[in-house]
């Protein structure tokens, strides 16, 4: 929960700073979806990121931490596989806020403040 609310945070903070560049896009003629389909992917590639290095560290370190384990091995697939599912689930879903926010960005106030 903590990572979504960062990531919330983080791409609405980024979307704040580009209000201009996406209101010149716009105005040049982008949709609504493609200042949409913008902000996603840029969110995409930030959890993609976060999620390879969590799971490259999260096998040696499974190894160090088994003693702690009971009942299940250390490198179990499925649970790795379930949290990088639900990571990157959640992850979209804080992202589409901002990209929804991009998106009705009216083109002449966001030129009016530059």
């Amino acid at each position: 929960m903590l990572a979504v609310i960062g990531l919330y945070g983080v791409m609405a903070y980024r979307v704040s700073q580009r209000t201009s560049e996406l209101g010149i896009r716009m105005a040049l003629g982008a949709t609504p979806g493609d200042v949409q389909w913008l902000v996603l992917k840029q969110t995409t590639q930030l959890i993609l990121i976060g999620v390879g290095a969590g799971l490259a560290s999260a096998l040696p370190l499974a190894r160090l931490t088994s003693s702690l384990l009971y009942g299940i091995k250390p490198g179990n697939e499925i649970v790795f596989a379930a949290s990088a599912f639900v990571l990157i689930s959640a992850g979209a879903l804080a992202g589409y806020l901002p990209a929804l926010q991009a998106s009705r960005v009216d083109p002449v106030v966001a030129l009016r403040r530059e």
